[in-house]
């Protein structure tokens, strides 16, 4: 697939003991358990057929690669798009649960994980040992937590009250993780938001003072991911000295994301807002909701490696091979995976 899982694999490559990339690493894993959304589903969602209404489950979302395996004793992924943090029963108190189409929150997946378990150990002794010898990518969670109420026309005001909900959820699966024996945890923040097509789209203004002069990103919605992202930081952090034998590493797609937007001729992009599956080449940012990628009307870009976003809402390929890079060797993960 063009976006999902694509991190997961490259990841897990590096990391896994016995690869080449893990003979000369400082650190190597023996598994990788996965957890998140669209952003790492490599399958999850279709697995019981594919969504009629869901246009990420169609091609072009497949022209890339895809993976099969049946073997989860080097790790699992358990990610499904769509996924959130807060449980769906937050969502429907609000009022806004037609904007959530699946139940697999962090919970959820957490939950599959321990029923997992049995195949993978056996003693509690055994998989305490186990999962301390295994990498767990938990997330990114938080994004479909603020697509959901902002699509559906929420205030902007009451979306960001939130934040610290979202970021203590996803605290507390980490903790989670960790009692179920869980050391070495990566957990990443969320995109800017404000520099994604579909957001630029969406909520396009007439007023210059809306964007960043520098990116030509929506200054709201960006605050609103460093927001996310400086609470999470912060619930990471006193996880790490509750936990003083684990380590809790930071994945920041937001400072990866955002040097793509600034320099994206630096990073071999020759574009960082338009999408490289979308309307056709019309619109400033190749987006429309009535031609999505997957959707009648809509093309693919001849280089889909130019570009920094796929769709609009996620990366391509090459992107997130930069990104995996960061997380593994720096400088996109405090501390980088194999230091």
């Amino acid at each position: 697939m063009e976006h999902r899982g694509l991190l997961l694999v490259l990841v897990a490559a590096a990391c896994l003991s016995g690869g080449a990339h893990a003979r000369h690493a400082k650190k190597s894993y023996g598994a990788v358990f996965s957890f998140g959304d669209s952003l790492s589903d490599a399958g999850n969602l279709i697995v019981d057929g594919i969504p009629k209404s869901l246009t990420t489950a169609r091609r072009a979302y497949f022209m890339s690669f895809e993976a099969h395996g049946k073997d989860f004793k080097k790790g699992a992924n358990f990610a499904i798009t769509g996924a959130t943090a807060l449980e769906y029963s937050f969502f429907k108190a609000h009022g806004i649960d037609q904007r959530i189409w699946n139940t697999g929150s962090i919970n959820t997946q957490i939950g599959w994980l321990q029923k997992m378990k049995p195949s993978l150990c056996k003693s509690e002794k055994e998989c305490r040992d186990y999962f301390s010898k295994s990498l767990f990518v938990v997330g990114e969670f938080g994004g479909n937590d603020y697509n959901a109420p902002l699509f559906s026309g929420v205030a902007f005001s009451e979306v960001k009250t939130y934040v610290p909900l979202v970021a203590k959820a996803i605290a507390n699966g980490v903790e989670k993780l960790i009692e179920l024996g869980a050391t070495d945890l990566l957990v990443p923040g969320i995109l800017p938001i404000g520099c994604f097509p579909l957001y630029l789209t969406l909520y396009n203004s007439s007023k210059k003072s809306d964007y960043n002069a520098r990116t030509g990103c929506l200054r709201r919605y960006n605050r609103l991911a460093f927001h996310h992202n400086r609470e999470l930081k912060q619930q990471l952090d006193a996880l790490q000295k509750k936990y003083p034998k684990t380590k809790i590493m930071y994945g920041d797609y937001f400072k990866a994301a955002m040097q793509f937007v600034v320099s994206p001729g630096k990073f071999g992009f020759s574009t960082a807002l338009q999408a490289c599956c979308g309307a056709g080449g019309t619109g400033a940012y190749n987006f429309n909701l009535k031609k999505k990628c997957g959707e009648a009307g809509a093309s693919v870009c001849s280089n889909p490696s130019a570009y920094v976003s796929w769709d609009g809402i996620h990366m391509t390929e090459a992107a997130y091979r930069m990104v995996a890079n960061g997380w593994l060797n720096g400088p996109y993960a405090s501390p980088p995976i194999m230091k």
